[in-house]
């Protein structure tokens, strides 16, 4: 045999690999034709789904619109191949782009996705913790995860605060006859609290009992339980609750315990507070101070603050350092009583104790002084928390301008209104009602109709109660027209007058003799569906009997009795004595109407 010419022989030896059978392609590989060296087409007929999968991972992370260009580097490979898929995904390690790829190559299909991919996905987006990416796979056509990828979806999308769609995939583990980990019903329970849905939490709880879960529940559950119960206003199931739990060995978190003593402060029930503080040290949860400024905070709020300061006292005296919250609680509860020498006193003892007032500090002592009528005092201390550099914000700005106003200082409340824009201090709804109401209680309505001009053209529309001190000064006044024209400017803005307002405009027509115009405010309120209470009634019928007004008067009755309403004795009295004056027929209508109401 003739030996092969060297230059073929080179060849060979340098190119023997592109003639030879891949081992690791396991049957995928193809052999490549003559002369197609690196040719798309047969590109891929020579790279095993591993290689490809690499490919495909590279283009895809470094190639913005890969979409367009993919299909002609590999024009003979079937991207909708469930074993390139698998590869693709653990090659990529990244979810979010082996689900565009998964977008991509369902779309170029019109078979749907193998289940088993959309599983793995679906899974990986879970792990990412991606629950709106997840919960796009679950409208897939022919897909739905299996127990374990389902309950992890649920744990994933509470965690990422998606709760209506958690709840939805937690029930429907039940459908499919999966008890979920009591790991699970606690993140849901949680997800719950945070969205503020305490009515869920307690369908929850109804569903744990029904379904025999309670007896697996944790100190983890008893606590999410409790705090439902104490924020959908079920203090008592939430206590018995507790109770349960601890009888179970089952002891929640301290803030479990500091929930149930506000809630059951608030409603003034200190002996079940008592029996949850001696709890709580029998159970090595022992209160520390916040627990008791609950306490103390709790029972000045229901005017109990000589038991308050007693507690507080005790503190010290068992070496509890009570801190600057509680301190200014207990001022705040002396104040709001008039106690402004016991204030002062905590005032300076805290100071002594190392304890800088704060702003709320300062605000709690000033409204004291407005209170008890010292305003020189109440200014002087505004002086020095200016100094500090607490003064100087719209809801101290607010309580100077009150606190003057109702002491009959209305200039220096002008003045410190005018200081607020200078300042750089926002004027809110209340600034200016503040001031409405303290111009109508001076009756200086050339200074009220100039700002409420000023606040038109910045688009303020003033409260309701601001309309209403002023309707009620103008009736004082006897400016009926105006009246009219405000009321007519309330309505074109929106604005609604409380029920009793209502009543007050009316009784303070009557009382200065505008008979007409208080029934037909009376009408107004009818037609508003607003319920006149019976003292308007009363002072309007009484109004019209001075005034010989029987006819209007019987149908005032008429109206009055048809709401539920019965005259007094006195009244009737009255009533009975002019309709006596009148002719018969007029009396047999009137005592017909009287009797049948009464």
């Amino acid at each position: 045999m003739a030996r092969a010419h060297s230059s073929l022989s080179i060849f060979l030896r340098q190119n023997h690999h592109r003639f030879r059978r891949n081992p690791s392609s396991q049957g995928h590989i193809k052999s490549i034709s003559d002369g197609a060296v690196d040719g798309g087409d047969q590109q891929d007929k020579t790279l095993s789904i591993s290689e490809i999968a690499e490919k495909v991972c590279k283009i895809t992370r470094t190639r913005p619109r890969w979409e367009v260009t993919l299909v002609s580097e590999f024009p003979s490979f079937d991207f909708s191949d469930p074993r390139f898929f698998r590869e693709l995904l653990r090659r990529q390690n990244n979810a979010f782009l082996s689900l565009r790829f998964f977008h991509w190559a369902v779309s170029r299909h019109d078979a749907p996705p193998e289940p088993d991919s959309c599983e793995l996905l679906f899974d990986a987006l879970v792990a990412a913790k991606s629950p709106n990416a997840a919960k796009s796979l679950l409208q897939t056509p022919g897909f739905s995860p299996g127990a374990d990828s389902l309950e992890r979806y649920v744990r994933c999308a509470c965690e990422g605060g998606l709760l209506e769609d958690a709840i939805d995939e937690f029930f429907k583990l039940g459908e499919l006859g999966v008890r979920p980990s009591i790991e699970t019903w606690n993140l849901v329970l949680k997800c719950c609290l945070k969205a503020r849905r305490t009515d869920l939490v307690l369908e929850f709880y109804e569903e744990m009992v029904k379904l025999g879960v309670a007896g697996q529940a944790n100190a983890e559950t008893v606590g999410h339980l409790i705090q439902g119960f104490c924020e959908g206003g079920s203090l008592l199931r939430g206590y018995e609750l507790l109770w349960q739990g601890i009888e179970s060995g089952l002891i929640p978190q301290y803030a479990t315990f500091i929930r149930l003593i506000s809630g059951f402060c608030r409603q003034g029930d200190y002996a079940k507070v008592s029996q949850i503080l001696h709890l709580m040290i029998a159970k090595d949860r022992a209160p520390d101070i916040f627990a008791y400024q609950e306490v103390i905070n709790g029972l000045c709020k229901n005017g109990r603050q000589l038991e308050a300061y007693r507690i507080f006292s005790d503190l010290k005296d068992r070496g509890y350092l009570p801190d600057r919250v509680v301190y200014t609680t207990l001022i705040h509860g002396f104040c709001d009583i008039g106690w402004m020498g016991e204030a002062r006193k905590l005032w300076f003892e805290m100071i002594r104790k190392g304890f800088v007032p704060n702003q709320h500090t300062y605000t709690s002592l000033i409204h004291g002084f407005f209170k008890s009528g010292k305003v020189e005092e109440a200014k002087k201390l505004f002086d020095e928390m200016s100094c500090k550099g607490y003064g100087e914000s719209t809801p101290v700005y607010n309580m100077m301008i009150s606190g003057l106003s109702l002491h009959g200082r209305l200039d220096e409340a002008v003045g410190m209104f005018d200081e607020m824009p200078q300042k750089g201090i926002a004027c809110d709804r209340i600034t200016y009602d503040t001031l409405v109401q303290g111009f109508c209680r001076v009756g200086k309505l050339t200074n009220l109709r100039d700002l409420l001009d000023k606040l038109s053209q910045q688009g303020v529309v003033p409260s309701s109660s601001s309309y209403a001190a002023l309707v009620e000064k103008l009736i004082e006044l006897g400016e009926l027209q105006e009246v009219k024209l405000l009321l007519s400017d309330m309505q074109n803005k929106g604005v609604e007058l409380l029920a009793g307002t209502w009543d007050r405009i009316a009784n303070a027509l009557c009382k200065r003799g505008f008979i007409t115009e208080a029934m037909d405010c009376l009408v107004d309120m009818l037609n508003r569906n607003i319920r006149p209470h019976k003292t308007t009634f009363d002072v309007l019928i009484q109004s019209l009997l001075q005034g010989d007004s029987l006819d209007d008067c019987v149908l005032v009755l008429d109206t009055m009795f048809r709401m539920g309403y019965v005259l007094e004795e006195g009244m009737c009295h009255s009533l009975v004595d002019k309709i006596c004056k009148q002719n018969g027929n007029f009396v047999e209508t009137c005592m017909a109407k009287i009797l049948e109401g009464n």
